[in-house]
Parts: C-alpha cells; sequence; structure tokens
C-alpha cells in the first residue's frame, strides 16, 4: 500500500461506523494506526445490563480484528481514570446541582480529542479521524464543522466543543455519506458481522440506562439525604412529596407519582430547597435562554455583530429553532422567534449558520419572560 496522505491514528470502538471509517482512510492512501479507549470499567458501574458497547471486550477484539485483517496497527490506552475524574465526577456534580448533564459532549470535548492527539503525536500521527457524521473544512482561517449528508444521523452537535486546535488535525471520513452507504461498503468488504451488530445508544458508562441507579450507587446516602422533597406548582403550593431532586429531570412526565388533573411534567429544580417545580405543557415554553461555557466555530465571536440569525439545538435530538443570538461579555443571550420547550440547564446549545456550527456552549437557564428583548426584536 503507498501511504501518500500520511499518518493518521482511527478512533476504533468496534462498531460499524469507526470501523468503515478505518477502512475508507487504508484505502484511501493513508498510513492508518487504531485506537480503541477503554473508557470505563462495567465491573465497578452495577446495574443489572450486560456489558455492551464500546468499552467491552467483544467491542475491543473487533476493532483489532479489522486491524489485523487490512494489517495496521491497532493499540487500547486506557483512559478509565480521566474518564471517571472529569466526565463521571461532572456527570454527577451536574444532577446534585439540579442541572441535566451531557457527558457524551463533555467527553468529546474534554477527553477523546485530548487523548487521541497525545497518543497521535507520540506515535508521529499527523492526524486524527472519527467515525462521526460531521464534516470539517478550513475556511477565512477558521476550521468549520458542518452537518453529515446524512441528517438523521448527523452527530455535529456533539462536536461543538472541539478546539479549533483539534479539527485542525480531524478528518470525517463518513461526512459526506449515508449510513446505507457505510452498510454497502462493509458488505462490500465482508464484514457482515459489522452490518449486523446493534448499535449502541446508551451512555457509555450507564449501560442499562438507569441513571438514577447510578447516581444511588455513585453517591452513598444520597436517597436518604434528599428524600421526602416536595412537589410544588409554580405559585409555590405543595401538591405532593418526591424522591428527592437529582432523580428528575425537565419535561420528564413519567414516573412523578402525583395526580394534578392534568399532564403534569417538570418545569423547574430547585436543589437549594429539594423542590421539583410541576406545570402543564406550556408551562415549559421558554422565549429565550442565556449559554456560556461558550466555544465558537464559523466565527471566533459574536460581539460587534449585533444580532445574529441562527437555528438553534437545545438537545441533541432537537430539530433546532430561529433564534436571534446576541454576544455579551462571555455568555450568549438566544432569543427564540417561537417558544421552545423544556430548554434543560446542563444542555448544550449549538448554533447553526445553515448547515455550519456557530459555536455552542451550555445552558445555564431558560428563560420565561425575565430576559428584555432587544429593541431591534421588541419593535417587531
Amino acid at each position: 500500500m503507498n501511504t501518500t496522505k500520511g499518518r493518521v491514528l482511527v478512533a476504533m470502538s468496534g462498531g460499524i461506523d469507526s470501523s468503515v471509517a478505518a477502512v475508507l482512510l487504508h484505502e484511501q492512501g493513508y498510513e492508518v494506526v487504531g485506537m480503541t479507549m477503554k473508557t470505563w470499567d462495567y465491573a465497578s458501574a452495577g446495574g443489572s445490563k450486560k456489558e455492551t458497547g464500546c468499552c467491552s471486550l467483544d467491542s475491543i477484539n473487533d476493532a483489532r480484528q479489522i486491524a489485523v485483517e487490512l494489517g495496521f496497527p491497532h493499540y487500547i490506552i486506557d483512559i478509565r481514570d480521566e474518564f471517571g475524574d472529569f466526565v463521571i465526577s461532572n456527570f454527577t456534580d451536574e444532577y446534585l446541582a439540579g442541572r441535566t448533564p451531557n457527558p457524551c459532549v463533555l467527553c468529546n470535548t474534554h477527553i477523546k480529542w485530548d487523548a487521541l492527539l497525545r497518543r497521535a503525536d507520540q506515535l508521529g500521527c499527523e492526524f486524527i479521524a472519527t467515525g462521526h457524521y460531521a464534516q470539517v473544512r478550513h475556511e477565512n482561517g477558521r476550521y468549520v464543522v458542518s452537518k453529515g449528508v446524512d441528517e438523521n444521523k448527523d452527530q455535529s452537535y456533539a462536536l461543538w466543543g472541539v478546539s479549533q486546535e483539534s479539527l485542525s488535525r480531524t478528518l470525517f471520513p463518513l461526512g459526506a455519506m449515508r449510513k446505507t452507504e457505510i452498510y454497502d461498503e462493509a458488505r462490500r468488504r465482508g464484514f457482515t458481522e459489522l452490518v449486523n451488530k446493534p448499535e449502541s445508544y446508551e451512555i457509555c458508562f450507564i449501560p442499562d440506562n438507569d441513571y438514577r441507579g447510578f447516581l444511588r450507587r455513585r453517591v452513598p446516602g444520597l436517597e436518604e439525604r434528599v428524600a421526602g422533597g416536595q412537589f410544588v406548582l409554580r405559585d409555590g403550593t405543595v401538591v405532593g412529596t418526591h424522591a428527592g431532586y437529582p432523580f428528575y429531570t425537565i419535561g420528564q412526565r413519567k414516573g412523578l407519582g402525583v395526580a394534578l388533573g392534568f399532564p403534569a411534567y417538570v418545569t423547574a429544580i430547585h436543589p437549594e430547597t429539594n423542590q421539583v417545580v410541576l406545570g402543564n405543557y406550556d408551562d415549559l415554553a421558554s422565549t429565550a435562554t442565556v449559554v456560556g461555557k461558550l466555544n465558537m466555530g464559523k466565527w471566533s465571536s459574536l460581539e460587534g455583530r449585533g444580532l445574529v440569525p441562527s437555528t438553534t439545538k437545545v438537545r441533541y435530538n432537537h430539530d433546532g429553532a430561529p433564534a436571534f443570538l446576541e454576544q455579551v461579555g462571555d455568555k450568549i443571550r438566544v432569543y427564540f422567534e417561537e417558544p421552545v420547550h423544556a430548554i434543560t440547564p446542563g444542555q448544550a446549545a449549538v448554533f447553526y449558520d445553515g448547515q455550519d456550527v456557530l459555536g455552542g456552549g451550555w445552558i445555564e437557564r431558560h428563560v420565561i419572560g425575565e430576559l428584555p428583548l432587544p429593541a431591534e426584536l421588541a419593535a417587531v
């Protein structure tokens, strides 16, 4: 194989996407080095589900088998300590602060890319690559992430926090492909086991999808400490008791255990008083939000640009809503053209200019009638 395009470290989880990404880069003339990251020890997680997903022994073996068949090296790196110290501690702390975290975005931003680049330097790799459905290009001195061609699989939302320096060395081989094409590529090369392998969608360190059980095991005595909190309405009326504020999320409807005569949703969480506010669906509607801890993409800043139109996604599976952005210092105020439901502190807000990621940040609060509209919008 004539490797003329450089040496690339490919993050290989053992799933079909990262495996096909490695195969394609290998065939395109890159000198591929495969790497699988062990982020979590299932034996210490508890829960009821068998070990699955990107950290299981089976997945590591699947990634290694691809490398063996194609003749490129494969390494396993143990990043459990740094993953646990940062991602899992943040996950726990956010719930204890009354917010709902997004560990996958945090992991991409602070763990996986940093870990890959460090190892890439050690192994003499110019580039790193992943199997994300997204694209990156260099334009006007900036590295711009844009949506993958397959909008149903697009993962650009999870990449807003990757730094410019990291993006300068990142390849997304699947960004211009559709999932059906990925399956076709795998079948064409005889990787039928990959085609038939079920995809994993749960948080990697909570394989049974029971985050409440994880918190109970992670924080000894938590249940006793927070039990007996109050369900209240927006006016402060007490309407019941609950199991503890960390076990609820904004927008939650099921499992509340109270009957109010109307469909009740969690609309706010107050950790300082252990109160969970309930209301109807309309009470979840917010006209604006405040976003902090920014990482900007297409432009380095929005300051001085006035009101910037965008489509803003407030969670991974959100379609996005038309909004105007106003940067004030190190925060961005987002003014939605129409109210958006269940904006949740702790989740990421990602701003798009068409297909391009303008930037993103962490939602600090949702706003219902508290944030005065700029004069330009108030006059509309």
